[in-house]
């Protein structure tokens, strides 16, 4: 069998180089691939912790500390708005619909909640807040949205939130609203709510 001639003999060695780099590329995507996957359940897990969506709320252990310690902004006031949204046959509002506080002052707001079923229902809170970029600057010490609630039948109880807003809060935020989604868990219902697209408070 004869030897390739020089041209044929390039152009395979043209074709060998493509094919490497092809499938150097190959892997590098299914590697980028495999890792994207592997990032996506942290990633959503601390895209709900930031957004406040369908999880419990975690428990802030620093937030007495931090309340305790810190100093209230008297030259700042800053306006809390509490939006109420129930998902079935509940009664669910706040005392008030807003409060006028100062940045570091330790503010409570109570929230009425009704089970209007004539049988024990468990439910849980999901808070969202807006504008978002606020999120990390709210710290609650008290809150219902902590742990799921069970409520007998005809039942109302009230519920505090304690909270601090902290000093370090970006100057160009004057009113936070936080609003609740308040749904039934358990016999059969769905654990991830449909949160309301209308903007908190309207």
């Amino acid at each position: 069998m004869s030897d390739p001639r020089p041209g044929e003999k390039s152009d395979r060695d043209l074709l060998g180089r493509l094919n490497l780099g092809m499938m150097g590329k190959l892997l590098f995507i299914t590697a980028l691939m495999f890792g994207f996957g592997y990032s996506m359940v942290p990633l959503y897990k601390k895209l709900c912790e930031v957004t406040g969506l369908n999880v419990l709320t975690p428990i802030d252990p620093d937030a007495a500390r931090f309340a305790k310690n810190t100093q209230v902004d008297v030259s700042r006031t800053i306006t809390v708005e509490f939006d109420a949204n129930a998902r079935g046959p509940w009664g669910f509002k706040p005392r008030r619909n807003s409060l006028e506080i100062h940045p570091g002052e330790l503010s409570t707001m109570t929230y009425s909640i009704t089970n209007n079923q004539d049988r024990e229902m468990q439910a849980q809170a999901i808070p969202s807040y807006a504008p978002m970029q606020a999120t990390p600057y709210f710290r609650k010490l008290e809150c219902f949205c902590f742990k799921q609630q069970t409520l007998g039948a005809r039942e109302t109880r009230e519920f505090p939130v304690v909270f601090v807003v902290d000093p370090k809060l970006p100057k160009d935020v004057k009113t936070i609203t936080l609003s609740y989604t308040f749904f039934e868990v358990g016999a059969g219902q769905a654990v991830h709510p449909v949160l309301p697209l209308a903007s908190p408070g309207g």
